[in-house]
């Protein structure tokens, strides 16, 4: 490539990085507002005016106070999900262990966002729900490959791991809330309410047993 044909590259990609820099921005000055007040309650002009931009910037890049919500959200998911599944080469006890702790840290250093993803919005947002729902299976599938090598696992496993996965929810929400608990502590306790859920996947389907340190006896 020529000089002049950089040169004719090199602006458009600066553009583009500014563009999503500044839609980055917007996100990110969204995810507290909607934490802290609700979706029907902030209308376009509140949003411009405390993001301190025009509104028209707002539609500009997500069309409308939905988009502009959903993209919220599903920003939010992606880091949550990328951090909890970080950690695929570990062995699988530690990995079980990672996922916990980073799921964690996402919660802890990110409170808005979490709140934003587990709440699924304010009131009944299908759309919003179905993105949190997402979250919960990618979280389901990281924890089944550490504790049984396999992400086809029977209903009773899927739902048992699912039902763990929701009480981390409700636990992880008053814990930021509380700040009671250091982050270790929580995580241990998390982990081992998750070898409980093993052992009893174990007693209901013998076909997945539960990893040796879940077990009692181990």
């Amino acid at each position: 490539m020529n000089t002049s044909q950089q040169s004719a590259v090199r602006p458009g990609a600066r553009g583009t990085q500014r563009s999503s820099a500044r839609r980055a921005e917007l996100i990110a000055i969204g995810r507290s507002l909607f934490a802290d007040t609700s979706y029907d309650a902030l209308s376009m002009d509140d949003i411009a005016r405390q993001a301190q931009v025009a509104k028209g910037l707002i539609y500009y890049y997500f069309h409308s106070k939905r988009g502009y919500y959903l993209a919220i959200i599903e920003d939010s998911v992606a880091g949550l999900v990328s951090y909890a599944a970080s950690g695929a080469g570990l062995p699988p006890v530690e990995r079980v262990q990672r996922t916990i702790d980073s799921y964690l840290r996402y919660a802890e250093h990110n409170q808005a966002a979490y709140r934003a993803i587990v709440s699924g919005g304010v009131g009944f947002d299908t759309e919003v729900h179905a993105i949190r729902d997402g979250v919960r299976e990618a979280i389901v599938t990281t924890i089944a490959e550490g504790a049984y090598g396999r992400t086809d696992i029977a209903p009773v496993a899927r739902m048992g791991l699912l039902a763990w996965v929701c009480s981390v929810e409700g636990a992880a929400l008053t814990w930021i809330d509380r700040g009671e608990l250091p982050r270790e502590t929580m995580r241990e306790l998390l982990v081992k309410t998750l070898g409980g859920a093993l052992r009893a996947i174990e007693e209901l389907d013998p076909a997945h047993p539960a990893p040796a340190p879940a077990r009692r006896d181990a």
